[in-house]
């Protein structure tokens, strides 16, 4: 009986907008003519303003704010305008001279470079959740003498994005056409292989789903070619191994038969993007084989939002010393709904969630899944082997994972987001100090009706002697976008903060001191679920 092997992915929806960069939680603030920044109590101020003040500018009468910074811009605006101390707010906006691609789609591409600009569903995203690749292409581009293997769907070898980091055979290339002039049992496979649904391989990897050709352009796009998108490695040599056909499906036996080629073909990183079937002593053998000449194989953890530690998903779940078992994360730095997950099972979690990336006959398109988280990863490997070529592959493999940045709102997975710098200077990543889940907490039980009535208007305090901050944990939030909302008050009546839409499992924006006021209302017109607070975090 033959096992059925299928992709780990979600379809498109549409491009994003563009936004500015701004310092994370950051925010320049002129006050009223009547308030004074050179007379006022800077402790009062900030009590009044809902926020920490970082610097002041006396000169115009201007503040720097600190806010949480995985607070939504927008929102925060919005308050602080609401404000009577506030003349002029604006965010702490970026001026660089950077090493940034001129690839035009680049600023969509928020796994690479998260400021906060809005995804293909049009959600905000949080600024820093991304996989740091500014500041590790100030470290390392990559490198051709490295071959990631791309084992797939094929590839779209006549994009203009991608032919110049082509793997190409020399042999077969200066060859005789219809000889396999190097021997290794395919005929003409100057670009790669095609293992499809035959005992008979071709030399032809076209891609004739697009699967391939956009996990492609996420590992290894051109970049500072003036068009399309960037790849997490502007320099390295993409192999094309196609073995998954037209309608993203493909066998077992092919499935060996793909890693055993690009084994010899001198692959060091294997980039996996699918699963299925069951467990295979053969598979992980040939994976194993990976491993003993030295190679990477990095696989996705599937998209059933099922527990890998419960119910294994191969190749990911395999023990082998070399498997890294990628989750999927949005730009809202938390695990994707969809992605599978597990504490001892899924190794890290990549951009997974409406990537950009290289299509069919030179176009581009956005997909989701695990399937775009994997080469997020694969290209970091390739950035840190060039950066330092005598480590070995378990050494990459732990780098990786040991370097990682924490995942917002909580983690079902071993470690947490890649981070390519980090992983290039092997630094391990401080915690977040505006993130709750660091600090002290203890239950709580506040919740609204389920669902919540029209003209709805509530309020509920909370107070925690001792404390500096506080921030609630909402186990589950969904109300009518806008027009319902929860509004969070410090004790100076000061509101820092509003809830709204779709918020299960995060917690709030840290409020400074020991109190917090809650207040819900909601209009006539749509009701929901409601909320359910079940923590309170505070140091």
């Amino acid at each position: 009986m033959k096992y059925i092997l299928w992709l780990v992915l979600l379809w498109p929806s549409f491009l994003f907008a563009r936004d500015i960069e701004s310092a994370p939680g950051e925010f320049v603030v002129r006050l009223k003519k009547n308030i004074s920044v050179q007379t006022s109590s800077l402790h009062s101020l900030s009590q009044a303003l809902g926020s920490s003040i970082k610097d002041t500018i006396p000169e115009q009468n201007i503040v720097i704010l600190k806010r949480a910074s995985f607070e939504n811009r927008d929102v925060a605006l919005k308050i602080l305008m609401q404000n009577s101390l506030v003349d002029i707010a604006e965010p702490n906006y970026v001026y660089r001279a950077h090493r940034t691609p001129n690839d035009p789609m680049f600023p969509q591409q928020w796994g690479f470079y998260n400021y906060g600009q809005t995804d293909a569903d049009l959600t905000p995203g949080i600024r820093g959740m991304d996989i740091g690749a500014l500041k590790a292409w100030d470290l390392t581009t990559g490198s051709k003498d490295i071959i990631v293997a791309v084992i797939d769907s094929g590839i779209d070898y006549y994009h203009p994005d991608l032919q110049g980091n082509l793997w190409t055979n020399q042999t077969e290339q200066n060859g005789k056409t219809g000889v396999d002039d190097d021997g290794n049992g395919v005929i003409d496979d100057i670009f790669g292989a095609n293992f499809v649904d035959g005992a008979k391989p071709t030399g032809d990897p076209a891609d004739d789903y697009g699967h391939g050709t956009h996990v492609s352009g996420t590992i290894g796009a051109l970049s500072f070619n003036g068009q399309g998108v960037a790849g997490t490695a502007w320099h390295v040599r993409i192999l094309p191994v196609k073995f998954l056909n037209e309608n993203g499906n493909g066998y077992l036996d092919s499935a060996i038969k793909a890693i055993n080629y690009a084994r010899k073909m001198g692959a060091k990183i294997y980039s996996n993007s699918w699963g299925g079937g069951g467990y295979s002593e053969n598979l992980k053998q040939a994976i194993k084989m990976t491993h003993d000449e030295g190679g990477v194989f990095v696989a996705s953890a599937g998209n059933d939002s099922t527990n890998n530690d419960e119910t294994p998903e191969y190749p990911a779940s395999y023990a082998v010393p070399n498997i890294i078992a990628v989750g999927s994360m949005n730009n809202r730095g938390r695990l994707s709904d969809f992605s599978n997950y597990g504490r001892y099972s899924v190794d890290v979690a990549a951009p997974g969630e409406n990537i950009l990336s290289t299509d069919l006959y030179g176009g581009y398109t956005i997909l989701s899944g695990t399937s775009m988280a994997v080469p997020h990863v694969s290209g970091i490997a390739v950035l840190l082997w060039s950066k330092n070529p005598e480590l070995k592959n378990t050494t990459i493999r732990s780098r990786i994972m040991s370097t990682t940045k924490n995942l917002l709102g909580g983690s079902r997975i071993r470690r947490g987001l890649v981070y390519a710098p980090a992983a290039l200077q092997n630094s391990i990543m401080n915690p977040d100090p505006d993130d709750p889940r660091a600090w002290n907490n203890q239950p709580l039980h506040i919740s609204s009706a389920h669902p919540y009535l029209n003209n709805t208007h509530q309020e509920f305090e909370v107070t925690i002697p001792g404390a500096k901050r506080i921030a609630l944990y909402f186990s589950k939030f969904k109300t009518e976008v806008d027009l319902d909302k929860v509004e969070l008050f410090n004790r100076a009546g000061t509101k820092v903060t509003e809830i709204f839409g779709r918020n299960d499992a995060e917690y709030s924006l840290p409020i400074d001191g020991d109190y917090v006021k809650i207040i819900f209302t909601s209009d006539g017109n749509v009701t929901d679920y409601g909320f359910d607070i079940t923590r309170a975090a505070w140091e």
